[in-house]
């Protein structure tokens, strides 16, 4: 018998929906106190004292005593022993999913551009790529490799000179996985810290940490808070809260496929969420007692759980068209289209983060190997972000060179306007280049 209360169950045409949706989708990333006193603190201290402040909260929070900050950074030698101390599966798993994500990110690639008008003015934009980009990277437990490629290949293909990584190593503990994702990925420099402190030595720059221009890659509570107050400084990736997933089914996929799509968002954290939309309730049904059939065999079934009941959903909708409007309307990072004719239901499709179409296509191949980035647009923010890709480290310039024939027509156009809105010296600019 399945258990009812393991999900949550709505119906489009009952008359509480909308309210229920509403209630369900709600998530208001909370700001902790404590937590912004704390990383307010750590970021004032660490851009008056630099190195002396880094090694001091580096001992405090990870417990790692060296004598000095340079001997926080790690050699490409070390990156390059960890790559060689790989399994060979794990090792060609990660040059199989780099080469992947680093083929897809080429075809990102902006290019400069410009064009001459008729009286010889030519205008255009020319596309630079950061100087310098930092990666925060989790470490201790939440370790991820593939966030080191989905982070470090676009700074890469786009031209970024220099990339520079840090990493907490709790207890002096450092991922083998990591390191040797860094090497694969290119990574310039890497320094074994972390915490909020990290996020400000990347900012604001110490004697050994130089400053980047942009800072990328997930966090804790205090690292998210930290890239929020060094914003503006620096540029920064996104402010991510859970993880989501959608799954649009006509009812023609395993329902256990759909079930194990569910749970592989649901056990990143109990606030993430997986939502089902599907006009056939049996086929729902069938998808229900799935998951009560396989979550006790899930490791992380207690985290997949908590995060079920409290925001995931099994929802009737009238028809597919009725999903597609829903979807569109809950813009969520991940969108499964577990469909027949896939392709057409996506064209119905305005916000998502990323669309995985077809029956085949699980979102977790799309974590790891697929290709495109995995760093996605949450909390229904897809309605005006993208997923991060080789954009993301690159500048674009316009470009304006105006003719000797050119400035007599917008000479004239220019001062108009100027005066219009009272600036005198603009308009006076303007007319010194008209020839009388």
């Amino acid at each position: 018998m399945a258990d009812p209360r393991l999900i949550n169950e709505l119906d489009s045409g009952a008359p509480d929906f909308r309210a229920r949706l509403a209630a369900l989708l709600a998530y208001e990333p909370g700001q902790d106190a404590a937590i912004e006193r704390t990383v307010a603190d750590i970021l004032r201290d660490l851009r008056a004292r630099g190195d002396e402040a880094l090694l001091e909260y580096t001992r405090r929070f990870d417990r790692v005593q060296v004598a000095s900050a340079a001997a926080l950074e790690l050699g490409h030698d070390e990156l390059d022993a960890a790559l060689d101390a790989l399994a060979p599966p794990e090792r060609d798993a990660l040059r199989a999913a780099a080469e992947r994500v680093r083929r897809y990110h080429e075809h990102q690639l902006a290019k400069s551009w410009s064009y001459t008008e008729p009286d010889g003015t030519r205008l255009g934009q020319r596309i630079t790529p950061l100087d310098r980009a930092g990666m925060y990277v989790p470490g201790g437990k939440a370790a991820y490799p593939s966030s080191v490629l989905m982070n470090a290949i676009p700074a890469k293909v786009a031209g970024v000179p220099e990339l520079v990584m840090v990493v907490p190593t709790p207890d002096g503990v450092r991922n083998p996985m990591v390191l040797a994702a860094a090497a694969i990925a290119g990574v310039d420099r890497v320094f074994t810290i972390g915490g909020a402190q990290a996020i400000g030595a990347l900012a604001y720059g110490t004697a050994t940490v130089p400053a980047v221009d942009k800072i990328v890659g997930p966090g804790n509570a205090y690292v998210a808070e930290a890239k929020r107050r060094v914003f503006g400084t620096v540029g920064i990736d996104m402010i991510a809260g859970p993880s989501e997933i959608l799954v649009l089914a006509d009812g023609t996929t395993d329902p256990d496929w759909v079930a194990m799509d569910l749970f592989s968002q649901a056990e990143h954290d109990e606030m993430a969420q997986s939502i089902l939309l599907c006009p056939d309730a049996a086929y729902i049904g069938r998808v229900r007692e799935a998951i009560t059939r396989l979550l006790p065999q899930m490791a992380r079934q207690r985290v997949i759980r908590a995060s079920l009941a409290a925001r995931g959903a099994l929802v009737r909708v009238r028809d597919m068209d009725e999903a597609c409007e829903l979807a569109s309307e809950i813009a969520p990072e991940h969108l499964e289209i577990a469909a027949q004719d896939a392709s057409r239901w996506a064209e119905s499709i305005r916000h998502a983060g990323a669309m995985f179409l077809g029956p085949w296509s699980s979102e977790a191949l799309g974590d790891y190997c697929a290709g495109p980035n995995h760093v996605l647009p949450t909390m229904r923010t897809a309605r005006f972000s993208s997923p991060l890709g080789v954009y993301d480290f690159q500048k674009r310039s316009s470009v304006i060179e105006i003719s000797r024939a050119g400035a007599q027509t917008l000479g004239r156009v220019a001062s108009t306007l100027a005066r219009g809105e009272g600036l005198d010296a603009h308009a006076r600019s303007a007319e010194m280049r008209i020839e009388r």
